[in-house]
């Protein structure tokens, strides 16, 4: 999951974003002293099957956000975006799948 600052995406200068690597529970009684907890508020996602190599995903987000977003009644939202990494995912494999889940809500 990654948490981008506000304007991030409006400069894309280099600039730093939060990183987590998380995972869904249903309750947190019983978390480990070392970890954290995080409440994904719900909202909008735009949700896209990626195929490839991960050192390859640049230009399929740069079409996400630059031509997807920019042609579609949608906007960017100021929320979380992450990925699914299931039993598919195989790293720099070709044949590896994720999900990517853009937050998005309508223009106005």
């Amino acid at each position: 999951m990654q948490i981008y600052p506000p304007l991030f995406f409006n400069t894309f200068d280099p600039a730093e974003f939060e990183k987590w690597a998380t995972i869904e529970v249903t309750d947190f009684n019983t978390v480990p002293d070392n970890m954290d907890t995080f409440i994904l508020k719900k909202g909008l996602y735009a949700v896209f099957i990626y195929k490839g190599a991960v050192s390859a995903a640049a230009q399929t987000f740069q079409y996400i956000l630059g031509s997807w977003l920019t042609n579609s009644d949608y906007t960017l939202d100021n929320r979380p975006h992450f990925e699914l990494l299931g039993e598919k995912y195989k790293n720099e494999d070709p044949n590896s799948e994720e999900e990517l889940w853009i937050p998005i809500r309508p223009k106005k």
